[in-house]
């Protein structure tokens, strides 16, 4: 019924606690595949010899967590997809919980998440109002930040054939880009249920060890005005949450001595300004 991805990198110790919480599901029809992204710490000797058969351990060349991620979906042959990152972990009611919600929804839904726990340095942390979870369409919350984790989703297979995998060329902001992909097509289901544990704060995360995400973000946005796909009301939305964040990227590298990549996210703001009739397609700025 459903194929599970945990991409994992020199993580034994988290590892083990996400595999244990698939394995406590009360939903039984699953397979996982665990990818080892280039490891050198002990998870080849814990994870390669499996004790439940539904598992597989692929070993492959360190390439990052959506090169990872897009070899489970590869390898995978059932029509749902779950991921779980290597930190995480799922109550034990969690894959129920959301085909639960699907078959209420009657063909509604190709696509569910839902809500979760959040630990950061050991400690329960509440998540702020722009973290507020929503259901239906919301691509427009979705330009912002990421409001989906990747561990809490479940979605059908068709999904990622419509709207592809996840972009190798992105070494943070992964999921984020996907999304936006997949929000600007399809109404997403919301279970108001905290049936994920994240664990974040340490210093392995991409999120922790990169300063600006949002030049990712804005990447990300201006691939779907490229991609001519949007609604003209979404291609509205798109371009004002670009210029929001070009704004505060040109001050965040202008207060870093950095002019020329201050003045490129001051014109791409510029370019869309509401005031501004042509669309901007350029490249993103680098630096």
């Amino acid at each position: 019924m459903v194929s599970i991805v945990i991409p994992t990198h020199n993580r034994d110790k988290w590892l083990r606690h996400a595999v244990d919480s698939v394995r406590r599901q009360t939903f039984t029809d699953w397979e996982l595949f665990l990818i080892d992204d280039g490891s050198t710490d002990d998870t080849k000797a814990w994870a390669s010899s499996p004790t439940d058969r539904r598992i597989r351990y692929i070993e492959c060349a360190h390439r990052g967590v959506s090169a990872a991620r897009n070899l489970g979906i590869r390898l995978s042959e059932r029509p749902w997809i779950a991921f779980l990152d290597s930190d995480d972990e799922w109550k034990p009611d969690k894959l129920a919980a959301q085909f639960d919600a699907i078959r209420r929804e009657t063909g509604r839904f190709r696509i569910c998440y839902t809500d979760e726990i959040w630990i950061r340095r050991g400690r329960r942390v509440n998540p702020r109002e722009k973290h507020r979870k929503v259901s239906g369409w919301m691509y427009r919350p979705s330009l912002r930040l990421c409001l989906i984790s990747p561990s809490s989703v479940l979605l059908h297979r068709s999904i990622l054939d419509e709207c592809g995998e996840f972009d190798e060329r992105y070494p943070v902001c992964e999921d984020y880009e996907l999304w936006l992909r997949v929000t600007s097509r399809f109404p997403v289901l919301f279970v108001p249920k905290p049936l994920i544990v994240k664990h974040g704060g340490h210093a392995d995360q991409l999120s922790v060890s990169r300063w600006g995400l949002d030049r990712y973000r804005v990447r990300a946005m201006l691939a779907r005005l490229r991609s001519g796909t949007l609604s003209y009301q979404q291609t509205i939305w798109t371009r004002q949450e670009i210029r929001r964040k070009a704004l505060v990227l040109a001050k965040g590298y202008a207060n870093r001595d950095k002019p020329g990549p201050a003045r490129a996210y001051r014109h791409l703001a510029e370019a869309c300004d509401p005031g501004e009739t042509r669309l901007w397609t350029g490249l993103a700025p680098r630096g």
